[in-house]
């Protein structure tokens, strides 16, 4: 009987997706301004692409708080770090970044191979994530956003958005004091990323053309009828998903990420699949 056991197990670990106690993989690909991006791969299935916010990476915006681990158990995940971010390069010059930022990624998809795949973006990468709707349409099977969405542009519908909650979450300070101690940080870099930054994402949105389904998740406080109202009033297929009690950073940084941010995302993603 004792042996039927050990057979039972062994059979139970070999039938475990290859993913189970795997890291994540690394990559690196050169743009076509001859700036090396570097990437993580973790998991199989239909591909999901993750865009981290300003100042952070893929390592500490998605793997170190447990978001691709819990995609990669039916997804294909790849984390991008945008340039001036984490292990890509960091240029100094402001006039490497704008465009850039967006056309990496659209450049990453195709280094790779990939036709189809859901996107996910925190904050700056949520920005990102508009552009890649604005230029490359028909690429994306979802689209989503944490810690930021598609506000009003038009002033007389600005002029009607309800006020959001103010408050912060108290560990928001705490949170924000790790995130400038990252060992990977470069100051003049994330410098000349900000300079440039409008000028490549001037482009607006026509959200009503959108027709494939789009999340967003925010924090309580951290503008979620600002960032959503726009997106509620005029795509067709969207979800709003507001973190109870969570700012900026606490509703994504390892240690503060609620299991509402996790469990949202991987259940729009494996429903849409």
């Amino acid at each position: 009987m004792r042996h039927g056991w050990i057979m039972i197990v062994l059979v139970g670990l070999v039938s475990m997706p290859c993913w189970a106690g795997l890291g994540p993989t690394h990559g690196f690909y050169v743009s076509s301004d001859e700036t090396k991006i570097h990437y993580m791969v973790m998991g199989r299935g239909t591909p999901v692409l993750l865009i981290h916010g300003y100042t952070g990476s893929a390592e500490g915006n998605w793997f170190s708080n447990g978001v691709a681990k819990a995609l990669a158990k039916t997804n294909r995940v790849i984390a991008v770090d945008v340039r001036g971010h984490g292990q890509s390069d960091k240029p100094h010059d402001a006039d490497r970044y704008g465009t850039h930022l967006w056309k990496d990624v659209i450049e990453l998809l195709d280094h790779l191979d990939i036709k189809k795949v859901h996107v996910h973006g925190y904050s700056m990468g949520g920005a990102i994530v508009t552009q890649l709707l604005i230029h490359d349409s028909d690429r994306y099977i979802t689209a989503s956003y944490g810690g930021s969405g598609v506000r009003e542009s038009d002033p007389e519908w600005q002029n009607k958005v309800p006020a959001d909650k103010e408050g912060v979450d108290p560990a928001e300070e705490e949170a924000r004091s790790t995130l400038r101690g990252s060992p990977t940080r470069d100051n003049v870099a994330l410098d000349a990323v900000r300079e440039k930054f409008r000028e490549g994402f001037s482009a607006d949105i026509d959200l009503k053309s959108i027709t494939i389904p789009v999340l967003a998740l925010n924090g309580e406080f951290d503008r979620p009828i600002a960032k959503t109202h726009r997106m509620q009033r005029e795509l067709i297929n969207f979800k709003s998903v507001v973190l109870p009690g969570k700012s900026h950073l606490t509703a994504i940084m390892k240690g503060y990420i609620p299991d509402l941010y996790v469990d949202s995302l991987t259940d729009f993603i494996q429903s849409n699949n």
